[in-house]
């Protein structure tokens, strides 16, 4: 059942979108319980800068902390962008320790990942280079059919270095992997879903969100320490063995069968109504 009170934490997420400029948060914006979070830098299509990275950081770090349900991540519709990519203006003269000191984790990509609500890229338009690493750490990726997608770092002799070596393999396999990283191609929509690097497309922005948001709130209608702990368990089949995996996987299920949210769960399903979770 989606929350009918306001969230516990929603006000420290608004004070941590009031004091940033480049991206915006909104509790309860289209769905109860869900965050939508919006890179707003249409002059530069929401490109990764220092302060649009920063702010998401503390904007993520507010939502990890609140009871928010389920993540909406996105960018400003004016730039017809999720995100264009790094801002490449920073690249220049860096050096090579100073690139250390900034790749330093948790970077972004690591906090949005890490995540303990399901995050949804809603991809309004081209994500390339640090923005499909972007939606890469998202849980899942949404696409409107206009959207371009690739990791061209390697037409400016660099190469992915927001974790797209690594996550993009597990979503498409190690050749799609290397075809879109080694030539610095990009493909549409139409072939990241025939791939597996997005979801779902839609074909206009009413059918984006009607698609976005009602998997939100189907995500967000369920127990919070239910999801947090399966958002936990899938993440681990790309990154452990099998066995591994299998037994990790029983432990959280143990995990769950100490919650109130289980006995809510089984009393609502005898009694055929819906459950009032409480995240406990």
């Amino acid at each position: 059942m989606l929350p009918d009170e306001p969230v516990d934490g929603a006000e420290d997420v608004d004070a941590a979108a009031e004091d940033c400029d480049l991206v915006h948060a909104s509790v309860g914006y289209r769905v109860p319980g869900v965050a939508t979070v919006t890179i707003d830098r249409p002059d530069a299509r929401n490109a990764l800068n220092a302060q649009v990275r920063r702010e998401l950081k503390e904007i993520a770090a507010a939502i990890a902390e609140s009871d928010v349900r389920v993540v909406v991540l996105t960018g400003a519709d004016e730039a017809k962008a999720f995100v264009a990519g790094a801002d490449v203006g920073e690249f220049r003269d860096r050096s090579a320790l100073e690139q250390r000191e900034i790749s330093k984790r948790p970077r972004v990509y690591e906090v949005i990942d890490d995540l303990p609500q399901p995050v949804i890229g809603r991809l309004n338009g081209h994500a390339l280079g640090g923005g499909c690493e972007l939606a890469q750490a998202c849980d899942v990726r949404i696409a409107h059919e206009r959207a371009k997608i690739g990791q061209p770092e390697i037409n400016l002799g660099i190469m992915p270095g927001g974790g797209g070596t690594q996550r993009l393999p597990r979503l498409v396999g190690e050749g799609q992997a290397m075809r879109l990283i080694l030539s610095g191609d990009l493909i549409d929509a139409a072939e990241a879903l025939e791939i597996g690097l997005v979801d779902v497309v839609c074909g206009d922005a009413e059918e984006l969100d009607e698609e976005v948001y009602g998997l939100a709130e189907s995500m967000a209608e369920q127990s919070p320490v239910a999801l947090e702990l399966a958002k936990t368990a899938v993440k681990a089949a790309s990154r452990t063995d099998l066995e591994q995996g299998i037994e990790y996987e029983a432990e959280l299920f143990a995990q769950l069968f100490g919650t109130a949210d289980k006995n809510e769960g089984i009393d609502a399903f005898f009694e055929d109504r819906e459950p009032e979770w409480t995240g406990e």
